[in-house]
């Protein structure tokens, strides 16, 4: 399977070499409204909620599943239709602009690539599949093949690959075989392709040769490539030996209004355990396992509503052994997710306190969202308070909007969702995943270096 896919992906691609260099500080633009109104364009809006649910859900599973002297660098962070932020790279010689997908659930970054890419189930609002831009590795200079041999195909791999290079003796100087192909599962698609070597230019602030990225010949549900900003050696952020990177997401209108925020990156030397003013902080944590690697897991300690204190069993709130358990905050998930048993034990408190109004029976089946809450006719509407209480005392108290959204005008419904069927114990990997409808006008930021996690009110518009 591995060697026809290498053979088919090698009669696309035409490569060469070269590089280039410069200052430092990257900004990103990241492209996504008391209640937001949660308004989705679609002849079939339930239909539209019920699939930014399920992608969520779908997204969850895939996370659950093994497998200050700061330079700094700036580039807009987009909202996006289909429920994530997008940033614009620049790779190649001459650079070529591509669009990402910002994920820091994942560590590869890689983009659609040869005019012959291929991509099944790939229509999204305002995508089409036969529209997503593509990179052409013939048209850079930069571009060359990962070979077998070469180290970075070990760091992505693993050791063991070296036992794959059938056709480098171990005597062998220069080795022609190619890194074997790569194929990746996310929640709701998967990608494959072949490793290149390329120039990552940030115009007018950091050229980075020799960067590893993934030149996707196949795909499946992917709306465009994927910036990996995970914890392993290959995301965008160990490339780039950043020292912290942070974000401030603006509200979803899941229209692809062209409103940003910056997705900021400091690269360079720091000063120690420097805090930025005004955020609290909560230390990242280790899985026991490698097979959740990628992931940035903080320790929730507790959930509570209104003046209740949620009391979510400890298994699920620190990863065990075997590597399940515990919360991680996630930029590629729409929706938060929770373990069935936490998100019973949330949404029957929302039910509690709300009893007065009417629950909308008909909403919640037909998007998947539960609690959901009819109104009309109020002329006022209170939700209890929402607060995630981390590890070192830092309070995430979310404002309203970021977990109850109007899904018509006389509908609301929270923002959190779950799978359908309540099981014995605790699922694989995470229980409970920080989407980023959650993390919405906060100003985020995961420092690397000192290894926490920060956070603060913020206005991102």
């Amino acid at each position: 399977m591995a060697s026809s896919l290498l053979l088919f992906l090698l009669s696309f691609l035409i490569l060469t070499t070269t590089s280039k260099s410069t200052p430092a500080t990257i900004t990103i633009p990241l492209s996504a409204p008391s209640f937001t109104k949660l308004v989705v364009p679609s002849k079939d809006p339930w239909g539209a909620l019920n699939h930014l649910a399920t992608q969520s859900l779908s997204r969850s599973h895939h996370i659950k599943s093994p497998k200050t002297n700061f330079s700094t660098i700036k580039t807009p962070l987009f909202p996006r239709s289909y429920g994530g932020y997008s940033i614009s790279l620049n790779f190649g010689t001459p650079p070529q602009t591509t669009t990402f997908v910002m994920d820091s659930g994942s560590s590869l970054v890689w983009f659609p690539c040869t005019s012959r890419y291929l991509c099944a189930e790939c229509n999204f609002p305002n995508i089409k599949r036969t529209g997503i831009p593509t990179f052409l590795p013939k048209l850079s200079s930069s571009s060359k093949l990962i070979g077998c041999k070469n180290p970075r195909c070990s760091v992505f791999f693993g050791p063991e690959i070296q036992s794959k290079c059938h056709e480098c003796d171990s005597t062998a100087q220069n080795c022609t075989q190619t890194c074997p192909p790569y194929e990746i599962q996310y929640g709701s698609g998967s990608t494959a392709g072949l490793l290149l070597s390329e120039t990552l230019d940030f115009p007018n602030q950091k050229t980075i040769p020799d960067f590893l990225v993934g030149c996707s010949i196949l795909s499946t549900r992917q709306p465009e490539g994927i910036a990996g900003f995970g914890r392993s050696p290959e995301s965008l952020p160990s490339q780039l030996g950043l020292k912290k990177f942070s974000y401030c997401l603006v509200s979803h209108a899941f229209d692809d209004t062209p409103t940003s925020s910056d997705l900021v990156m400091h690269t360079g030397s720091g000063s120690g355990d420097t805090k930025t003013a005004g955020l609290s902080y909560t230390p990242f944590q280790k899985n026991p396992t490698t097979a959740f690697r990628d992931y940035y897991y903080v320790l929730l300690r507790s959930i509570v509503i209104g003046d209740t204190n949620v009391k979510v069993p400890y298994k699920f709130l620190v990863p065990g052994s075997d590597g399940n358990g515990g919360t991680i905050v996630d930029s590629g998930t729409t929706f938060t997710f929770m373990e069935k048993p936490v998100y019973e034990l949330v949404a029957k408190e929302f039910e509690k306190q709300m009893a007065h109004y009417t629950v909308a029976t008909e909403i919640q089946n037909l998007t998947g969202l539960r609690p959901c809450f009819n109104i009309s006719g109020e002329k006022s509407v209170s939700v209890p308070d929402l607060i995630f209480q981390f590890k070192g005392g830092a309070k995430m108290a979310l404002p309203s909007s970021n977990y109850f959204s109007f899904i018509d005008s006389g509908v609301i419904c929270l923002t959190i969702v779950s799978d359908s069927v309540l099981g014995p114990g605790i699922g694989a990997g995470p229980a409970i995943i920080l989407g980023n409808y959650q993390q919405r006008n906060f100003y985020v930021e995961f420092d690397l270096e000192n290894e926490k996690f920060g956070f603060k009110p913020q206005s991102c518009v």
